[in-house]
């Protein structure tokens, strides 16, 4: 084989070669780029999940200060039955 056959032979393999080196790696930048995708959101929701869990303690934290004023209430006008005479 002569110089000019074996350049037209190496380039005919190193072309179907090169084409699959390229997508190779661009499927692997593609999964990357969705694992990637996947992580920012299970941040975001990770990130609301906080957020309405604070809320949702918050408002608990009200009721039960609300709850406690009634019992309170309660009481008081159960003492109030008692001093009357009545029955609680």
């Amino acid at each position: 084989m002569d110089a000019a056959i074996l350049t037209a032979v190496s380039a005919l393999i190193a072309g179907p070669v090169a084409a699959a080196a390229a997508m190779y790696g661009s499927r692997g930048s593609n999964r990357t780029a969705q694992e990637g995708g996947a992580l920012s959101g299970y941040n975001n929701l990770t990130d609301q999940l906080q957020e309405e869990l604070k809320e949702k303690r918050d408002e608990l934290h009200v009721l039960r200060a609300e709850l406690a004023a009634e019992r309170a209430e309660v009481s008081r006008l159960k003492a109030v039955v008692t001093q009357m005479g009545g029955q609680p």
